[in-house]
């Protein structure tokens, strides 16, 4: 089949899979081209299973002179791919028993607000501080880039700061309201995301958002960031606030251990973790665990005592906190999602149910 023919086909998949609302396009010798919707995967029954040739030939026609070298070199590569003016995708190709495989994302062009994601109210307070540590966790796929996004333009809207965001590639694209947005994507504006990091406090930022955190260095330049008077946003996948903050502690050597929990407990200022989880009538929902950091916290951090946050989260929902079991009884309570997808995302399911049996 001629690269043209593959550019085409290509073309088709991807509008195929903004047309059904995918959150994502699967590539792979032995399998029909696959979307995933409302997180199950779908073969696309009407395209061919595909062969290495064709395989190789959709992910070549996904692939710039750079990135085929990087691929080719490294095994894999991540990018993001503009699609015409119709969407974009978050890309990663990699080599699978000696073929080629591609997985797409979809990101969205729009930016959803916290409203239409619908996400607690609570958060709303966190694009207001003027300085402080945000994370937003949970497994991949989860929608946090989502999250975080919604987080960041309404700052955009409602604020006069710089921001500045660290990506490993670019996702959402935000267009400048009253913030001057300066997006950052490794490899074609930052040789590495360690160089990227280090000059971050250079370029005067007010507001700073890193993809991910990758390892101590990332988290160690989030919190000085947020110590020095900035607002740090970013991700990690982790199932819960008290898991977040034991792998932040855990990230370092015991000898730094006690420096970073001072660090911690000082500069951050909420967690949200979160599930999509199916809706009843199709589509997904996010349920939320989110904990703000609160006087009582920051001592449980600072004396190590992590295992008592679960606790602390369930008996402040006066102060905005809500556990991800009662996040998920009440879509269940509202009919939003069904008791047994509420149990297979919970972490203590009979928990869950003596929760519904009093609500």
């Amino acid at each position: 089949m001629p690269e043209i023919d593959y550019q085409e086909k290509l073309k088709e998949l991807m509008l195929v899979t903004a047309r059904q609302n995918a959150s994502d396009l699967h590539i792979a010798v032995g399998r029909r081209p696959t979307i995933r919707i409302d997180g199950s995967l779908i073969p696309l029954q009407k395209e061919t299973i595909l062969t290495p040739e064709a395989t190789e030939g959709l992910i070549t026609a996904l692939l710039t002179a750079e990135q085929k070298e990087a691929f080719f070199t490294n095994r894999e590569v991540d990018f993001s791919y503009a699609f015409e003016d119709k969407a974009r995708f978050r890309v990663n190709v990699f080599f699978q028993r000696g073929f080629m495989a591609a997985a797409l994302r979809l990101i969205p062009a729009q930016v959803r607000t916290i409203e239409e994601l619908n996400l607690p109210p609570i958060l709303h307070e966190f694009t207001k501080l003027s300085q402080g540590f945000v994370l937003v966790v949970g497994p991949a796929g989860h929608g946090k880039s989502t999250t975080l996004a919604a987080l960041l333009d309404e700052v955009n809207h409602k604020r006069t700061d710089h921001i500045i965001t660290i990506e490993d590639p670019i996702e959402y694209l935000f267009v400048q309201d009253r913030c001057i947005i300066s997006q950052r994507e490794v490899k074609s504006d930052s040789p590495t995301f360690h160089r990227a990091l280090r000059s971050l406090l250079r370029q005067d930022p007010d507001v700073v958002m890193i993809g991910e955190m990758r390892d101590s260095e990332s988290i160690a330049t989030a919190m000085t960031a947020s110590e020095t008077g900035h607002v740090v946003f970013s991700t990690l996948h982790t199932n819960s606030a008290a898991q977040t903050i034991d792998r932040i502690i855990d990230s370092f050597p015991s000898g730094q251990q006690g420096q970073v929990i001072s660090q911690l407990s000082a500069t951050l200022v909420g967690i949200v973790s979160q599930r999509l989880v199916p809706r009843i009538d199709g589509g997904r929902i996010p349920a939320v665990e989110i904990m703000i950091v609160n006087s009582a916290i920051r001592n449980l951090i600072r004396e190590k005592k992590i295992y008592q946050i679960d606790l602390v989260i369930e008996t402040s929902l006066q102060e905005g906190m809500i556990s991800l079991n009662r996040s998920l009884a009440d879509l269940v309570k509202r009919k939003q999602i069904s008791l047994e997808n509420a149990e297979v995302v919970s972490q203590n399911p009979s928990e869950l149910r003596l929760l519904l049996e009093r609500m």
